[in-house]
């Protein structure tokens, strides 16, 4: 696995992922993933990493915490 630094997305691949995840889905399922990987021109895995980088921004914003583990009484 290589170690080097992807670069940031473009002002136009960020568009489609913020529009994807604003307004379609904050946790797309695989299937999902891929046609916004497609539509914005990354990878898959770079597409899962903006989202779950974008998702703990959300969260904080929202005053949650940046990882949710499950609900217990």
């Amino acid at each position: 696995m290589s170690s080097e630094k992807v670069a940031s997305p473009t002002e136009e691949q960020r568009e489609i992922l913020e529009f994807n995840f604003s307004r379609v889905n904050k946790h797309p399922d695989p299937a999902t993933l891929c046609l916004i990987a497609a539509e914005a021109g990354l990878t898959e895995e770079e597409t899962l990493k903006w989202f779950k980088k974008r998702l703990a921004e959300w969260r904080r914003s929202e005053g949650l915490p940046s990882e949710c583990g499950s609900v217990r009484d």
